[in-house]
């Protein structure tokens, strides 16, 4: 591990721990949290804006209880009219521009027999990420901060039992660093859907909905010419494969809640937060 490497993972682990502090009491002052994380207000205060993006008391205005209904009011999003009215934008640091393909049905019945999966560990905005991806592009994030590297790692193998999976991190390494925004990457993020077609159709609705703006589970059913089906639309979405790539955080319950979330709710309230402060900074 180089020293940048382990300096990086010092004050990744700080600032997991100032967002767990922030999202328990969002009403504390700099000085407070600066105290908490033993830093001086003003170091915590550049080390936290360079990791999130925003200040720690942008951030806490996004961590409120009522953000999620506040989403849902100011930036619900209707899928069929997304893309037509230019809601989506083209920055990269509001959406990343992705290309994707899905396996066949009658492949996904295989359950990843004959496909070779890469694989590695990186770190992202959200914590430690595990990342998954074919020769076609990736197939698979899992965060690991609330659920821990070994039940990503099974969850993920689970979900193709019959693959063959190989560690390879420099393989997969230019497709993270455009996934998760690097100045430097110049590529589009690959994305190869492996699930049921049902499941990528709801997959697909997902990706349609513009950084920043939430949708609700009645809405991707609506918009997939299902209105009816809003509990397989729910179980679909908790299914996704492709955290953070395929805005599953981005849905909501009709009344405000925030719903599930695979890898923890707390992921899930800092990744809508994150979208918030970065669309306004």
């Amino acid at each position: 591990m180089t020293q940048s490497t382990a300096e990086d993972g010092y004050h990744f682990n700080v600032m997991r721990r100032a967002l767990d502090v922030i999202d328990t009491e969002p009403a504390l002052s700099l000085d407070d949290l600066a105290r908490r994380m033993d830093m001086s207000p003003a170091h915590f205060q550049r080390l936290f804006s360079r990791w999130v993006g925003v200040s720690p008391k942008r951030y806490q205005q996004y961590l409120t209880l009522g953000h999620a209904k506040a989403l849902l009011s100011e930036r619900f999003t209707t899928l069929d009219t997304a893309h037509s009215v230019g809601m989506s934008g083209t920055g990269r640091l509001h959406d990343l521009f992705l290309r994707w393909e899905a396996m066949s049905p009658g492949d996904y019945a295989q359950e990843g027999e004959g496909l070779t999966i890469y694989w590695g560990w990186f770190e992202s905005p959200f914590g430690p990420a595990l990342v998954m991806g074919t020769d076609k592009g990736i197939c698979g994030i899992g965060f690991a901060a609330e659920t821990g590297a070994d039940h990503a790692m099974e969850d993920l193998t689970g979900r193709w039992p019959k693959a063959r999976y190989v560690e390879d991190s420099m393989r997969l390494r230019p497709w993270v660093l455009s996934a998760f925004g690097a100045e430097n990457a110049l590529e589009p993020t690959p994305l190869f859907l492996i699930g049921a077609p049902f499941q990528i159709k709801v997959w697909e609705a997902l990706m349609r909905i513009p950084s920043g703006h939430v949708t609700t589970y009645s809405e991707i059913a609506q918009s997939i010419g299902n209105p009816k089906a809003v509990r397989a639309v729910g179980t679909a979405v908790g299914r996704n494969p492709i955290s953070y790539l395929i805005p599953c955080h981005r849905a909501l319950r009709k009344s405000g809640g925030l719903g599930g979330y695979h890898w923890g709710l707390p992921v899930k309230r800092a990744l809508l937060a994150w979208e918030s402060a970065r669309l306004e900074a």
